[in-house]
């Protein structure tokens, strides 16, 4: 990534930034079309330097990715706005991480069950049985994460 313009709000340590990834459960997947970037917000798991999200076959974000699999990716938290008398000293409060990755469609019946057990733990806490016809018809894409960069405001860690 490139270098961060406000060192004082860089996050360098990796397990902060993979806490803010384990923590939620909701990013903004980018990626490329012919005229502008196509952005969308996904329900995602993650685990081992990879998001994982799930859908159903077919629609733009997979066509994108079938013709260009690099994409980039946003997350948040704790997003507050920090008011002051004077409106010119208004801020935000969060932490954030954005990052760059490869998309893959996960066609192995094994890793795409594996996938779709992280997204699913991601929100359920734990795996859960899905009928095989439901396995057949949804589509389990991974991210795998090639670069990453912390940023927070209005926090100390």
């Amino acid at each position: 990534m490139r270098d961060m313009r406000r060192k004082d709000k860089e996050i360098t340590d990796r397990s902060a930034i993979e806490a803010i990834l384990m923590r939620n459960n909701i990013c903004r997947l980018a990626l490329f079309d012919s005229d502008y970037p196509y952005i969308v917000p996904l329900c995602y798991g993650y685990e081992n330097g990879c998001l994982y999200f799930h859908g159903f076959a077919g629609g733009t974000k997979l066509d994108l990715i079938a013709r260009n699999p690099n994409v980039a990716f946003e997350v948040e938290e704790g997003v507050e706005v920090t008011t002051d008398p004077d409106p010119c000293e208004w801020s935000l409060r969060y932490r954030s991480v954005v990052g760059r990755g490869v998309a893959e469609i996960l066609q192995d019946g094994p890793e795409k069950r594996a996938g779709l057990d992280v997204v699913v733990k991601a929100f359920a806490g734990r795996a859960l049985e899905f009928p095989e016809a439901a396995m057949r018809a949804v589509t389990v894409v991974r991210v795998r994460i090639r670069e990453t960069a912390g940023r927070r405001s209005g926090y100390s860690e």
